[in-house]
């Protein structure tokens, strides 16, 4: 592991830090290829329960790396089309990771940092921090990240925000739905404490099946296939082990063995 993220393993939680902050943690090939592989093992590492992806300095990201952006403006469109791919790739690495993951943003986020921040199941912002989609005012688009953060912030506020590359502060990121929290910086880490407290004392198995209920819900119409799959969903986690466990001591008034073991 090189020097761009550092990852950290306290108990059940895992922390990822971007530390790039002499260039406000802006991501490159580099990064990009470091966070897929981090998330994904994360991701099947039995004794984490959650994920915190945070950075170091005053930028949470600053979006692509200039030396980055340098090479690909040479870069033919098939060049283009395998770079794009490895960010996408990235991002939905962070959003499909079986383990919960929050966002913890201390500074200004741009870009294609948006899309960390929208991936991440959570997110609280530190009240001074700022945010901006600044992509049409090089030219481009926030092509890649625009699922993440579209479902984020919804598409209504996307409109204006992805069109003017207008800079909003953390009261408008929490308006919008873009964080779930807004808090000073001495109490970010208690935020953050208070969600994996939350995370921790669930079932991991129901945790685990509940962020894949909302993502596989989210946005669809609601059809006769949709109930049925949502249907065999609280059928297959009632019977299963810890949807047993958990109800039994529920009803028995004592602590299920994911708290005791």
């Amino acid at each position: 592991m090189t020097s761009t993220i550092r990852i950290d393993l306290q108990g059940q939680v895992a922390t990822v830090m971007l530390n790039r902050p002499e260039v406000r943690n802006a991501f490159n090939d580099e990064v990009i290829a470091e966070l897929s592989e981090t998330f994904a093992r994360l991701g099947e590492e039995p004794a984490v329960r959650a994920v915190v992806l945070m950075a170091e300095g005053p930028a949470f990201c600053a979006g692509a790396d200039l030396n980055w952006m340098r090479r690909m403006a040479d870069y033919t469109r098939e060049e283009n089309l395998a770079d794009a791919g490895r960010l996408a790739f990235m991002l939905r690495a962070i959003y499909e990771c079986p383990k919960p993951t929050i966002a913890r943003v201390q500074g200004d986020v741009y870009a294609g940092g948006m899309g960390l921040v929208a991936a991440c199941d959570m997110a609280v912002s530190v009240d001074t921090a700022h945010y901006c989609l600044s992509e049409v005012k090089i030219g481009l688009v926030p092509a890649t990240i625009s699922p993440y953060v579209i479902r984020a912030m919804g598409p209504r506020a996307a409109h204006r925000y992805f069109l003017t590359a207008e800079r909003f502060s953390a009261a408008e990121a929490l308006r919008i739905g873009l964080v779930h929290a807004v808090v000073p910086a001495d109490r970010l880490d208690a935020q953050v404490g208070e969600w994996v407290a939350a995370l921790t004392s669930a079932s991991p198995n129901a945790v685990r099946e509940c962020k894949k209920l909302v993502q596989d819900v989210a946005g669809r119409d609601i059809t006769r296939l949709l109930i049925d799959r949502t249907v065999e969903g609280i059928a297959d986690i009632r019977a299963s082990d810890e949807g047993k466990e958990g109800v039994q001591a529920f009803l028995g008034k004592r602590k299920p063995n994911w708290l005791s073991s």
